[in-house]
C-alpha cells in the first residue's frame, strides 16, 4: 500500500489520479481542517477511482496519527506542505515543511518503508546566476536572497537526505510553477483568480513552469523505478511571466496586464498589495519575495529526468488552457 501526504494540495491531487488510474492500493492523509472539494473535482468524471482511496485523517505534525496512517505502508509519496510569501507565516512554514517532513522520515525508518519521493521544489535550490543554466548540482548558499519558503524546502530536503543516510531508500523532485486545476486562493491557481479579478502588471522575469500531471507522473516514473538518493529538477518549459500572464488572460478571455512592472513599480505594487490586505483580510497576491522573485530571470535544466525516465513534458500553453476552462466552468454562472 502507498501513501500520500498532502493529498488535497494541487500535487497531492493529481498523483492520487494517477496512482487510481494504475489500481494501486492507496491511502491518503487528510487533515481535519482540510477540505475535499478540489479533489472530487478534480475526479468529477471518475468518481469510481475516488472510491478506490482511503482517506484518513492525520497531520504531519501530529506523531501519532501520523503513526497511524503508516501501518502497512511500503512506499510514501510526501506531498505535504505550506507555501507562503507571508512574512508573518514564516515560523509555522518552517515548522510543517522542516520538522512535518522530519516525522515523516523518522517513521520511514521506524516502520520499514521501502522507499520515499519528496515533492520539494526548485526553490531549495539556489539562483545564483541568472546568466547560468540551473542544474540539480547548483550549490546551496545562504544570503539575503532567500524566501523563508525556500529556506523551509531547503531544511525539509535535509532531512531527507538524513534519512538516506540512515537507510531510507528515497528520491526527490524539485518542480518548478506547477499549473494544473486546484485551489485558486494559493500558489499558481492564485495567477488565474488574480487574472480573472483585473491584475494590470507582469514582469519580464523567468522562471522554470510544469503541468501537475507531469509532476506526478514524475514522482511514479522515480518510485516504479531503482534509482535512489537523488533529487531531480521537474521542469517542462522556461518562461516570462509576462509570457504565462498573457497566455492566462487569453484563455480566460481577459485583458492582458499592461503595466511592466520594473524594480520601482514592484516595491510600489507589494506595498500597496500588503496595504490592501490589512483592510480585505486577504493573502495578497504580491509580496516583497513574490516582486523580487519576478524580476529573476532563471532558467532550469529538465535533462537529469529526461534521461533517468525518458518522460517527455506537457507544453505550458495547452495546460494554461485546460486549466483555464475548468476555471471557468467553475466561475461562470450557468446558463439556461
Amino acid at each position: 500500500m502507498v501513501l500520500v501526504t498532502g493529498g488535497t494540495g494541487l500535487v497531492g491531487s493529481h498523483l492520487l489520479l494517477q496512482l487510481a488510474k494504475q489500481e494501486e492500493n492507496i491511502r491518503a492523509l487528510i487533515r481535519k481542517s482540510s477540505s475535499m472539494r478540489n479533489v472530487k473535482l478534480l475526479f468529477e468524471k471518475e468518481a469510481d477511482l475516488f472510491e478506490r482511496i482511503e482517506w484518513m485523517e492525520g497531520d504531519i505534525l501530529d506523531v501519532s496519527s501520523l503513526t497511524d496512517a503508516m501501518q502497512g505502508i511500503e512506499k510514501v509519496y510526501h506531498c505535504a506542505a505550506m507555501i507562503s510569501f507571508v512574512p508573518k507565516d514564516r515560523v509555522k512554514m518552517l515548522e510543517i515543511n522542516r520538522n512535518g517532513t522530519a516525522n515523516v522520515i523518522n517513521l520511514c525508518l521506524e516502520m520499514g518503508v521501502k522507499k520515499l519521493c519528496y515533492a520539494s521544489s526548485v526553490a531549495a535550490i539556489n539562483r545564483i546566476n541568472e546568466s547560468e543554466l540551473i542544474t540539480e548540482s547548483t550549490a546551496w548558499e545562504e544570503n539575503a536572497g532567500n524566501s523563508n519558503y525556500a529556506v523551509s524546502k531547503q531544511a525539509a530536503e535535509r532531512e531527507v537526505w538524513r534519512g538516506i543516510a540512515e537507510g531510507l531508500k528515497a528520491v526527490m523532485v524539485n518542480p518548478g510553477i506547477i499549473i494544473g486545476p486546484g485551489s485558486w486562493n494559493s500558489g499558481s491557481g492564485k495567477l488565474f483568480s488574480s487574472v480573472w479579478e483585473g491584475l494590470k502588471f507582469y514582469s519580464e522575469g523567468m522562471s522554470g513552469f510544469v503541468s501537475a500531471d507531469d509532476v506526478a507522473r514524475a514522482m511514479i516514473a522515480l518510485m516504479e523505478s531503482e534509482i535512489d538518493a537523488e533529487r531531480f529538477i521537474v521542469v517542462s518549459e522556461n518562461l516570462t511571466y509576462r509570457e504565462v500572464l498573457f497566455q492566462i488572460a487569453d484563455s480566460l478571455g481577459k485583458k492582458r496586464p499592461s503595466l511592466k512592472a520594473n524594480k520601482f513599480l514592484s516595491e510600489a505594487a507589494w506595498r500597496l498589495a500588503a496595504l490592501a490586505s490589512v483592510f480585505s483580510g486577504k493573502t495578497p497576491l504580491i509580496t516583497r519575495e513574490t516582486a523580487a522573485s519576478g524580476l529573476c530571470k532563471v532558467k532550469y535544466s529538465n535533462e537529469k529526468i529526461r534521461k533517468a525516465t525518458g518522460m517527455e513534458f506537457e507544453k505550458i500553453q495547452p495546460v494554461i488552457e485546460h486549466t483555464a476552462s475548468v476555471f471557468l466552468k467553475q466561475h461562470q454562472p450557468v446558463r439556461r
